[in-house]
């Protein structure tokens, strides 16, 4: 049985059209806990090993709109200490799925802009798309904006800690469907993010 295409939608400042028809957001309680980032065009992951990003919702509201806690966790390298970077994300107001993200305690003065891409559940062998009651085998694509702290950049997550080679060439097909000459060169600069 032939897989089902991958949906992947242009990030919201693409020069491209208007996003496929058939995107929808993922809800807050798919984004909730932990992801491994597998893949990446963000050259501060070229440095770090066993990057992870934890998402947990928080009571608070700004302007109506939810908010998510954002704990980024990684390694150098060349070093067992594991480093963190604190966020909160808001959704932002534009409709467009993003999330504004402003640092913690001395971060508080960094801020960027992500936005979910592509999302979904891995299909096992002999198995629909069913998504998993823990998340298990979801897996989101994600874009951020340039900032002045990082260039635009491409992160993949997957609830496991490693990418299937299938699953990646069936993303990576999904995200060449996007019209846009400077998105397609940013993700002809994927690498994978290393892990022990």
């Amino acid at each position: 049985m032939p897989s089902t295409p991958i949906t992947i939608r242009p990030p919201s400042l693409s020069s491209s059209l208007t996003p496929p028809p058939t995107f929808t957001l993922p809800p807050i309680s798919f984004l909730s806990g932990t992801w491994h980032v597998t893949h990446s065009t963000l050259p501060m992951w070229k440095t770090a090993r066993n990057v992870t990003i934890t998402y947990k919702p928080l009571s608070t509201v700004v302007h109506g709109q939810p908010q998510l806690d954002d704990l980024v966790a990684y390694q150098p390298l060349h070093s067992d200490k594991r480093k963190t970077i604190a966020g909160v994300d808001t959704y932002s107001k534009d409709g467009h799925g993003a999330w504004d993200w402003r640092g913690k305690g001395w971060l508080k003065i960094a801020s960027s802009r992500w936005e979910v891409l592509g999302w979904g559940v891995r299909e096992r062998e002999g198995e629909g798309a069913e998504e998993s009651p823990d998340g298990a085998a979801g897996w989101v694509v994600t874009y951020f904006a340039k900032s002045i702290f990082s260039p635009a950049g491409i992160d993949v997550y997957t609830r496991g800690e490693s990418l299937e080679e299938a699953m990646l060439e069936r993303i990576n097909d999904g995200l060449m469907t996007v019209e846009d000459e400077g998105f397609q060169k940013l993700v002809g600069t994927m690498f994978e993010v290393k892990r022990d």
